[in-house]
């Protein structure tokens, strides 16, 4: 079921912070116009730790009743507590979800048996929901290493990893140890075409939200063992990939979306508005993608 480019998709806010759910909508068609064969409602790139549960539960409800198979949607639940992640699954699950995903807890930084504790119970709760680990040591601080990702592939009801430490070797890594059916994702859009052909699904991608016909081509030619294709046509996102983190996720890519006249300008604090001396970098790596004249 979770394979393909899936989008990490932003939520759209007005200039005060408030969602705009008449973009939201347009911003969903727009995906599934586009060969996008995931959303990630309320991920990092969607502004998670700002988002309320009645926020979260309004996205995620939209999406379902709009999108009704055309495209996954998954919802992000992960939190840094395990009985706050226990209880957002349990709410999200009621919703007609394809899919949880369930970021690894940041800050605490638990070891690796706290993690297979933590996961298992999230996992229990999910009322038979697939759960899509997501590991990305880079924000959390903690690395979930493939021998932990083993054992809970095992779990039943994890189907599947993102995986955003930026190196293919870690999918043959993992591969090599988890069962032949468990799905895993890239989470780095930079290495995303090497860690296909390194065995990857797929992408949990930031630079669909701006280019998702671009990232649904490469990916499917890359999944069907076109490696020439895939690589002419992740040539030009390559400046995407790199400059959408000039700032923290999703400020770059808010910026973006609001020049090619997407979305509003607004993001919550403490996120800030692209600096105005990070915009020449983004605004030519649109530019060489073909998004802005």
């Amino acid at each position: 079921m979770f394979s393909g480019s899936i989008v990490a998709i932003v939520t759209p806010m007005r200039a005060d912070g408030s969602i705009d759910y008449a973009v939201w909508h347009e911003l969903l068609e727009w995906h599934a116009h586009s060969g996008t064969s995931g959303i990630v409602v309320g991920g990092t790139t969607g502004e998670s730790p700002t988002l309320s549960d009645a926020e979260l539960g309004e996205l995620t409800a939209r999406a379902c009743q709009q999108l009704k198979g055309r495209v996954a949607v998954i919802a992000g639940a992960g939190t840094s507590s395990t009985a706050g992640t226990v209880a957002k699954v349990s709410l999200l699950a009621t919703l007609p979800v394809d899919g949880l995903l369930l970021v690894t807890p940041a800050y605490n930084r638990p070891s690796q048996e706290g993690l297979v504790r933590h996961f298992t119970a999230a996992s229990g709760a999910a009322a038979g929901k697939p759960v899509i680990l997501y590991n990305v040591p880079a924000r959390t601080a903690v690395d979930m290493v493939p021998a932990t990702v083993a054992r809970l592939a095992r779990v039943p009801g994890i189907v599947g990893l993102k995986e955003a430490v930026p190196d293919p070797q870690r999918v043959r890594e993992l591969l090599s140890q988890v069962p032949s059916g468990f799905a895993v994702l890239s989470g780095d859009d930079a290495t995303a075409r090497e860690s296909i052909r390194a065995g990857a699904r797929g992408v949990i991608s930031v630079t669909a939200n701006v280019a998702p016909r671009q990232m649904s081509d490469m990916v499917a030619a890359a999944l069907a063992g076109d490696h020439a294709r895939a690589e002419a046509l992740d040539g030009p996102l390559a400046g995407l990939h790199r400059d959408l983190f000039v700032e923290a996720n999703p400020i770059p890519v808010k910026w973006l979306l609001l020049q090619m006249g997407r979305i509003g300008s607004g993001v919550r604090l403490p996120l800030t508005p692209l600096a105005d001396g990070l915009q020449g970098s983004v605004r030519r790596a649109a530019r060489a993608a073909g998004l802005l004249a």
